[in-house]
């Protein structure tokens, strides 16, 4: 991925919806006869398309090109360079909705989230995107890591399609391990900016306490966030392992009977 500078071309935007009430109400009051299209229609996703992406058609609005550049906090999506039909867009963005891993498991992969997009498009190398950006040239979108977005660091990222002669992408593909550990990765760290906004910690605190709490097998989420509340209560407890042989709620419990005592 690059920050490098923009070229002024475009010629859709995927926008996250969720995260772009602002641009809607824009492209229902001054963009009427743009033409857009919901990616969930005509998916297993239909029922909630409402809620899912909408590819909005650019290459007939310079104005509004304009203003997913000068706005990205507001238009908050992928822009796509391409030179195919609406239809055959829709298609292959549509195969990129679902995903597999492992025997038998499926996912909706959220590639359209920028937050996703920076951890996901990172994970791949040139043959797989390749594949995986097939028919477009370029994407684009204003965002970065969620450790980017703490620290006020988010800027443009690009991705050029390397155009290798590679197998098209299939029906649900199967995630690479390096694709699937920066989905969880994202996951965590987006779980950790979650807990910096609700008590105004930075993030660095918050990571380092969390990477601590995983060392000492805390896994399950509900544990990991008892051991974050514990840590936040008694930063400057002295950390003195549990016995061996207990569950996670366990070794939780008795740090907290054992910080509580010291207190």
């Amino acid at each position: 991925m690059s920050g490098a500078a923009l070229e002024p071309m475009a010629q859709w935007l995927l926008l996250d919806t969720p995260d772009a009430s602002r641009a809607l109400l824009t492209l229902r009051q001054g963009f009427a006869d743009v033409q857009r299209h919901r990616l969930f229609d005509g998916t297993e996703f239909q029922p909630v398309s409402e809620h899912g992406p909408v590819l909005v058609d650019l290459r007939e609005s310079p104005a509004l090109t304009a203003l997913c550049l000068r706005d990205p906090d507001t238009w908050r999506g992928l822009l796509l360079s391409c030179e195919i039909t609406a239809q055959q867009l829709i298609g292959h963005l549509q195969r990129m909705l679902t995903v597999s891993f492992g025997l038998n498991h499926r996912a909706l992969l959220s590639y359209y989230n920028r937050q996703t997009a920076s951890y996901f498009f990172d994970a791949c190398d040139a043959a797989q995107l390749s594949r995986w950006l097939g028919p477009i040239r370029q994407l684009r979108w204003f965002g970065g890591t969620w450790a980017d977005r703490a620290i006020g660091s988010q800027g443009w990222q690009q991705l050029r399609n390397p155009g290798l002669p590679v197998e098209p992408l299939g029906l649900e593909e199967s995630l690479t391990r390096r694709q699937r550990e920066r989905l969880q990765t994202c996951l965590l760290e987006q779980h950790i900016w979650r807990w910096c906004q609700s008590m105004s910690v930075d993030y660095q605190t918050i990571a380092v306490h969390v990477q601590k709490g995983l060392a000492l097998g805390f896994s399950d989420r509900a544990v990991l966030d008892g051991w974050l509340w514990l840590r936040l209560l008694h930063p400057r407890a002295v950390l003195v392992l549990p016995p061996a042989g207990l569950t996670q709620q366990e070794r939780l419990d008795h740090l907290r009977r054992q910080w509580g005592a010291a207190g």
